[in-house]
């Protein structure tokens, strides 16, 4: 199946032939450290700056789980390529067929107003693809993880998508101005979940069945997405472009168009009630 960029995404096989698990357990400890490396500045008010014309904010724990996961990772894989939401990019990665793909803190905003709904996303991207990935939401307690042809887990337990019966009551978390983007048939079996601050941990509530869709509005980054595609992957479900088409990582350009997310049950449906004001 063609990538979002029109590319051919490799295929499961291709990908299988790498030993992924000690990829695994390399970043499992890594974003786990790194987890207790931000936590030590939650709740303590650490410094805040804002970037991206004033967009986005960034804070000391964040540019600490950075360093911290960079340290250990860059040294245990010099081969690998790196981009990171809080390193500056450097172009080279697009040389390589490996890299790490990092958010030291995603949800930096409930991080820094004191709410528990934030996490490490590391992810090992293969030839476009993620082949291990890991969150930890240390306020949570909670740890997502997933390897190319094994099980999505949370805590260790496996984890499965949601089994929603037809025409039943979806769950889908997304912006209330997207809702209405849906046919009238399935916009009314739809309750809306409430705004999930962390990206990476809505798509990880679709995997391991709390929720069962997720919208994500445009502009979102490999960063966000890479590890938790990976796992929710593994737990039975997909998240893809309007199109169907899975997502494609490490390329120049590393944001992405509006995305579902969603059981393979339910995506076709949902993809097929988006309405062209949607799609637009």
């Amino acid at each position: 199946m063609p990538g979002s960029d029109g590319s051919e995404a490799p295929s499961s096989t291709a990908l299988g032939d790498f030993d992924w698990q000690a990829d695994l357990e390399l970043i499992t400890a890594a974003a786990r450290e790194a987890g207790r490396v931000a936590l030590s500045f939650f709740g303590q008010s650490p410094e805040v700056w804002w970037k991206n014309e004033g967009q986005s904010p960034v804070s000391a724990a964040d540019y600490a789980a950075n360093l911290s996961l960079e340290t250990v990772l860059r040294e245990a894989r010099p081969a690998y390529g790196w981009l990171s939401e809080e390193t500056d990019d450097d172009p080279s990665r697009l040389g390589r067929e490996t890299l790490f793909v990092i958010d030291p803190i995603d949800g930096t905003r409930a991080f820094i107003a004191g709410k528990d709904t934030w996490c490490v996303s590391v992810a090992v991207v293969h030839k476009g693809r993620p082949a291990a990935g890991i969150l930890v939401a240390p306020a949570l307690d909670e740890e997502f993880t997933a390897v190319l042809g094994g099980p999505a887990c949370r805590n260790g337990a496996v984890i499965r998508v949601s089994a929603t019966e037809s025409a039943g009551l979806l769950k889908v978390a997304c912006a209330q101005d997207m809702i209405v983007g849906f046919d009238p048939a399935i916009r009314k079996r739809i309750e809306r979940v409430e705004h999930v601050p962390s990206l990476a941990y809505r798509l990880a509530l679709v995997a391991d069945g709390r929720i069962d869709a997720t919208l994500v509005k445009r502009n979102s980054h490999d960063w966000d997405l890479a590890a938790a595609d990976l796992i929710l992957s593994c737990a039975g479900g997909s998240l893809t472009d309007l199109s169907g088409a899975p997502l494609m990582y490490n390329r120049q350009d590393v944001t992405h168009p509006v995305l579902v997310a969603a059981s393979s049950q339910v995506l076709p449906e949902l993809l097929g009630s988006l309405t062209p004001i949607a799609r637009s």
